[in-house]
């Protein structure tokens, strides 16, 4: 392989890696600029890790707001998790946390929450996970 050949296949590679790199960090703080979000009823709920749920009856459908960390226009966006289902949680309100996915055994928890603070409800199941 010449050198050329190695370069332009580096070159391809680090193009590959950029956009996956553009939506999973913002500047420096190490947030995350398209965190996983769905809104239902009004409601935002931001996806929460380490907790133990069960899923109760189906509550309707969920929408995902489109990721914008890399500019362009708003007129070819479409809902990311349109169509996604949501249902309930034993134990949990809706108004508080929901689980998010197309079949009950496929679900992820998501809750109410601006980032900085669970709801005690939510933080309960965190630390009993």
């Amino acid at each position: 392989m010449s050198w050329t050949r190695r370069t332009a296949d580096l070159l391809v590679a680090a193009v590959m890696v950029m956009p996956v790199a553009a939506c999973t960090t913002g500047g420096g703080g190490g947030e995350t600029s398209c965190a996983a979000q769905y809104t239902y009823q009004g409601s935002t709920y931001r996806d929460v890790a380490n907790v133990k749920f069960t899923v109760g009856k189906k509550l309707g459908v969920v929408t995902s707001p489109s990721c914008d960390d890399t500019g362009g226009s708003d007129e070819d966006k479409e809902p990311v998790g349109a169509g996604t289902n949501a249902y309930e949680m034993d134990g949990i309100s809706p108004e508080v946390a929901i689980a998010v996915g197309d079949t009950p055994e496929t679900t992820t928890f998501f809750a109410v929450y601006d980032g900085s603070e669970l709801p005690p409800a939510v933080q309960k199941l965190v630390d009993g996970s």
